[in-house]
């Protein structure tokens, strides 16, 4: 049986980049060649799940099959690769040190002095293992949230560089990064590029293969300059535009060679491109779908990632039936029985939102 080949994920410049779409992207890619996938999400908060934070903060709480609490990112894993995600696929800070203060606690560790290095980054890379040792996936993604640079995200960078000298040609390491566009000198700028993967290379992880997001393309002495300044390979390089839908982020992706750069870089025969064809069909009928059908929701967070899975749920549905989704948002704290009606006109169906506490 093959080893199980190890894919990071890492962010710089700024957060909010879409390491997630690109993880899932990835994933999409490689299954479409016939492997078998799965991604994790690892959080640098101390929180033990987002089960508690606000969704103004964080966006929605997304719940897997077996309950857990998680990132939003998760369901992007789900709704781009159809794989099903568990409580071993997303991770937090809290919950690595509650598992490294509960074996203290119980003295497995036999009077020793815990630190973060050996305890805590061991007790990530048993996590990032785990997947690939119980279920022998051939391919194990793993995002790393937050940006290179944060206090918090220390351990895993580690136990990532650490993984990486251990693992050689079974391990590669995806940086995800931003090149800013300045309108007013109408220039796109190369150097936040340049110091995230700076510090990237300052904790000993260099990367193998660069994603840089931008407003505006990005010719080909800009990706050059890029990998030459990065110490990457050019076709290593590939750009993530913006795109008028997330789903069209994998065909993107696969017309750059990220699947098969990374697939090179782990020493793995590259052989045909597949063709995506159920993907592509399933973005020709959503681009083709002309008739409307209006959706009204109702709740109390106005912030799209609040119902993240509901919205993308309803856009899904709307396509496999040739309409085309329109949601409209509506505040449920403004709802009153003199404005109801009005607020509520003009709806095909109207969708009730969950919400917590008093408000």
């Amino acid at each position: 049986m093959a080893e199980t080949k190890y894919i990071f994920v890492t962010g710089g410049v700024v957060s909010s980049l879409g390491k997630g779409i690109i993880s899932s992207s990835i994933g999409k890619l490689l299954q479409a060649r016939g492997y078998n996938i799965t991604i994790q999400k690892f959080d640098p908060y101390i929180n033990i799940d987002p089960g508690t934070l606000n969704p103004y903060e964080h966006g929605e709480c997304y719940v897997t099959v077996d309950g857990m609490e998680t990132d939003l990112d998760l369901g992007h894993y789900e709704r781009f690769t159809g794989i099903q995600t568990t409580k071993a696929n997303s991770l937090t800070t809290g919950r690595i040190y509650k598992a490294v203060i509960d074996k203290e606690r119980r003295g497995d560790y036999l009077g020793k002095t815990i630190q973060v290095v050996p305890h805590i980054t061991n007790e990530i890379k048993r996590n990032v293992k785990l997947l690939g040792e119980k279920y022998h996936y051939d391919f194990v993604i793993t995002e790393i949230g937050g940006t290179i640079g944060d206090i918090e995200s220390a351990p895993f960078l580690e136990a990532i560089r650490q993984m990486k000298w251990e693992m050689g040609k079974n391990a590669v390491s995806v940086h995800l990064t931003y090149v800013p566009y300045l309108k007013a000198a109408g220039e796109l700028k190369t150097k936040p590029t340049q110091h995230s993967v700076k510090e990237l290379q300052s904790v000993g992880i260099q990367p193998d293969v660069l994603v840089l997001r931008t407003e505006k393309h990005l010719n080909e002495d800009i990706l050059k300059k890029v990998a030459s300044f990065c110490n990457v390979d050019k076709d290593c390089v590939v750009q993530s535009e913006d795109l008028p839908s997330i789903y069209e982020v994998p065909v993107n992706m696969q017309r750059q060679g990220l699947d098969t750069a990374i697939m090179r870089k782990l020493g793995m025969e590259i052989g045909e491109m597949p063709t995506l064809g159920p993907w592509r069909s399933f973005l020709e009928r959503r681009n083709n779908s002309t008739k409307e059908v209006r959706i009204g929701l109702v709740g109390k967070y106005d912030l799209q990632d609040a119902y993240k899975s509901i919205r993308e749920s309803l856009a899904q549905a709307g396509t496999y039936n040739d309409r085309k989704t329109v949601l409209t948002f509506i505040n449920s704290e403004t709802l009153t029985e003199e404005n109801v009606a009005e607020k509520l006109a003009g709806q095909d169906g109207i969708m009730i939102c969950p919400g917590f506490g008093q408000r």
